[in-house]
């Protein structure tokens, strides 16, 4: 929601701040998006590598090591024996680590003062850690070389000192809160706080990272700020290969990090992100105010400022999660946290630099560039938006619960993006009934944006009490329509038109700053306390990805539950299965289909089905476990992605009731306010991104007809260059070890009969049991190589799945041992 008014006053350019810095501007805006690009592209493709499992993550961990013992350490000292001390600004190092302390201590003594007992001082640490910890190596030091290589060079090294000086100062403290609350936890071994103190020092120092800061101070000294160059390329050669590598590093452990997230981490979360990317930020700058007034940086001392506030909104490091991992506390909200942290400091980084280079305030053009960037950003969410919609219609489920009131978001904000682009062209034109009508639209809209997160957390939370919702869903869509609607006809009825103004969120002016400001206060109230009761519904950390979906998943595991459901909920066609598993009733052949390249005299129990058994693949469209199936796709809530929506939104919603309460505080604006201005027309007119990433790439309607057809493609192409039987050594190998020591125990441990039709079961396991049962026994180290050993499996003609439709699938489907 921006709220720039053409007839605002504005201050007038200071002499050090107008032309001077126009003519020289601070830092190259246009290297920005690239840099931007290449960062978050290698990220991006780290992070397909491993959702594609081309990488596990067990494989990842060398890569890591890698990264952290030798390619980082070989950069630092580098840059530690070159460094230029004569150039150090050292007031501002002082107030960037001042910054750093200011919100360290608040979110420790916070922490402190509202965790509970149990977890207090790990959370008091990590958090504090998380919120202290930027990623400056791998994500900072390409930003800070894009914008100031060519104008400010030396502002590059302040990477180099103020990461090291952080982790040895800062990380410690947070070290020995969670080694405190590890020594609670051991009740039986009690050790002396001296213990505790060394372990911390010990830690400390054997950080790859400290320790060759240390080292590379010494040898600047000692070399006279130059590498020897017998280990010149060397070094360089370790040096280079950190970027890429770091950042591709980066995208591999987001992988399934966000499946973590539970409902007792919600809270907690918003916290922490809102203290990393706005909070240490503004503190950051602020100090860099106070404490480098004087004379020594005088001439680049708005530079600077501008410097700290981008450094601030740098993302939580991959190391914080390291730690977390190391002590095994609080990794949910770690690893959740980096990964929504890194993605939202992209476009706050982006508006930042591009509004710290406007040389002074003239509204007119600054109304125009927020007019211009809602309008763009509207047309491309306008495509997203779309395609979300026309995914829950072809997957049926906008007629169910919570998705019937996430598509009526999807359409309110379909709404804002039509309403803004026709502004655009109905607000050059003087006809004020036109403005008018666009203008009810956008904002009607925009105002329901604001309720529907709130409501479909509240649904959220009445959806775990009762399963069944008890209010009838029509009245809470009257809420969700009705109270804009209300707001709306108020604004339209109070308000005077402003003259002369192309902002939207200026059209009439104060009364317009006031109703948005009382219906973002009814957003955010209502959000907030449904999600705070959605995380105090349960103690368990049960992940949300893995909820139920109608009682517990053991329910529907047992033969007897699964045929009384069937009896229950099918009376009326016993005569279909009759006829449609005929085929399970009788002792038929294996499907001929499965391939047949591994099955030797291992198989001593996978005969010909014996009667009553399904023996070929349950093709019927009446068989019960396809049905199952079936029902567990289409009943899943997504509970775990709709909490993520509200969440990021209730954040948005803030954002605009800062804004809204900043203008109405103050008719002065300052560059911050700016720059909330513009953060505030992404997030609004730019949802439509963020609904496509969370809810465009359906997994049973996009993602695996997708992978089964590429995997159809792939096996014919294979088939015509190398024959039908033949299969990679790998494989046989792989599935010959199984038959012949792993088979008869997996049998036994997850192998359950079930009904597949009225007078037949069959014996089917879960790809879920099995990726769980492959890292219980050794044969995985973690749910990568699971999926990996299972496909083996399922090529080699071991297991198939019972329509033959999937792949090997960590999900709820149904899987048979040939």
């Amino acid at each position: 929601m921006g709220n720039i008014s053409v007839n605002t006053s504005m201050p007038d350019p200071t002499p050090g701040d107008d032309h001077s810095s126009a003519a020289h501007p601070a830092m190259s805006i246009d290297k920005l998006f690239p840099a931007l690009l290449e960062c978050f592209g290698i990220i991006l493709c780290g992070y397909a590598a491993g959702r594609a499992n081309i990488i596990t993550s067990t494989q990842a961990k060398g890569l890591g090591n890698f990264v952290s013992r030798f390619a980082l350490p070989a950069l630092l000292f580098k840059n530690m024996v070159l460094l230029d001390f004569g150039n150090v600004i050292w007031p501002f190092l002082w107030s960037i680590l001042v910054a750093k302390l200011s919100v360290f201590f608040i979110v420790c003594v916070l922490t402190l003062l509202v965790a509970s007992k149990e977890s207090r001082f790990s959370k008091a640490g990590l958090f504090s850690i998380f919120a202290t910890q930027s990623n400056d190596f791998a994500l900072g030091y390409p930003i800070v070389e894009a914008l100031y290589k060519n104008t400010h060079p030396e502002y590059l090294q302040y990477i180099y000192l103020v990461a090291p000086v952080s982790l040895m100062l800062l990380n410690p403290i947070g070290f020995a809160f969670c080694e405190v609350q590890k020594r609670r936890g051991e009740q039986g071994q009690q050790q002396s706080k001296l213990h505790v103190v060394g372990v911390v020092l010990l830690q400390v120092l054997r950080n790859p990272i400290v320790f060759m800061v240390v080292i590379g101070i010494a040898s600047h000294f000692l070399l006279g700020q130059k590498i020897p160059a017998f280990m010149e390329e060397f070094v360089d050669g370790l040096a280079n290969s950190f970027g890429g590598a770091a950042l591709f590093y980066l995208g591999l452990t987001m992988v399934g990090q966000l499946r973590k997230l539970t409902r007792s981490t919600v809270v907690a979360l918003i916290l922490l992100i809102t203290a990393k990317l706005l909070v240490m930020p503004l503190i950051c700058r602020g100090m860099v105010e106070v404490l480098d007034s004087g004379n020594i940086s005088s001439l680049n001392h708005s530079s600077l400022s501008n410097y700290a506030f981008l450094y601030g909104v740098f993302p939580t490091a991959p190391s914080v999660a390291i730690y977390a991992a190391h002590y095994n506390m609080e990794l949910q909200v770690v690893t959740s946290g980096m990964v929504i942290s890194t993605f939202l400091s992209a476009p706050i980084m982006y508006v930042s630099a591009w509004l710290l280079t406007i040389p002074w305030m003239n509204p007119k053009p600054l109304a125009s560039a927020l007019q211009n960037i809602s309008f763009n950003i509207s047309i491309v969410s306008l495509f997203a938006l779309v395609w979300c919609v026309a995914v829950n219609i072809m997957s049926k489920k906008f007629h169910r619960l919570p998705h019937m009131f996430t598509v009526n978001l999807f359409i309110a904000q379909l709404g804002v993006c039509v309403g803004m682009i026709a502004w655009n062209f109905v607000v050059v034109k003087e006809n004020f009934i036109g403005q008018v009508l666009t203008f009810t639209l956008l904002y009607g809209s925009l105002y329901s944006t604001y309720i529907w997160p709130g409501l479909i957390a509240l649904s959220l939370f009445l959806l775990r009490r009762d399963e069944e919702l008890k209010v009838q869903p029509g009245f809470i869509m009257i809420i969700g329509w009705g109270v804009p609607v209300l707001a709306m006809s108020i604004l339209l009825m109070v308000g005077k038109k402003m003259p002369d103004t192309i902002d939207s969120a200026f059209f009439f002016g104060t009364s317009q700053i006031v109703c948005t400001s009382l219906v973002l206060c009814v957003g955010i109230v209502l959000a907030g306390i449904s999600l705070m009761l959605l995380s105090r519904g349960t103690q368990d950390y049960q992940t949300l990805e893995q909820e139920p979906v109608n009682g517990t998943t053991e329910d529907l595991r047992t033969e007897n539950n699964v045929q009384t459901r069937c009896t229950i909920e099918q009376p009326s066609i016993e005569d279909d299965f009759r006829r449609d598993c005929q085929n399970c009733e009788c002792s038929c052949a294996p499907d001929q289909s499965v391939p047949n390249m591994i099955i030797n005299s291992h198989v001593k129990d996978t005969s010909p089905a014996q009667t009553g058994q399904c023996g070929s693949s349950c093709d019927s469209s009446h068989c019960l476990l396809v049905e199952e199936e079936q029902k567990w796709q289409s009943t899943d809530k997504q509970v775990a992605r709709h909490v993520l929506l509200c969440l990021l939104l209730t954040v948005s919603l803030l954002a605009n009731l800062s804004s809204c309460l900043w203008w109405l505080l103050s008719r002065v604006p300052g560059r911050l306010y700016l720059e909330l201005q513009f953060f505030c027309a992404v997030v609004n007119f730019g949802q439509g991104f963020l609904c496509f990433g969370i809810f465009g790439l359906d997994k049973h309607l996009i993602i695996l007809p997708f992978k089964k057809r590429l995997a159809n493609l792939m096996q014919a192409h294979g088939r015509e260059a190398a024959g039908q039987s033949d299969v990679s050594e790998e494989i046989r190998l792989t599935c010959n070890q199984f038959l012949k020591y792993h088979k008869e125990q997996c049998v036994q441990d997850i192998v359950h009969k079930k009904r597949c039709g009225k007078q037949s079961v069959a014996e089917t396991f879960l790809g879920s049991e099995m990726v769980l049962w492959l890292q219980t026994v050794g044969l995985a180290s973690d749910q990568g190589e699971a999926l990996l050993y299972g496909s083996r499996l399922l090529e080699g003609g071991v297991i198939y799945h019972i329509t033959h439709d999937y792949g090997f699938l960590d999900d709820t489907l149904h899987y048979r041992f040939t």
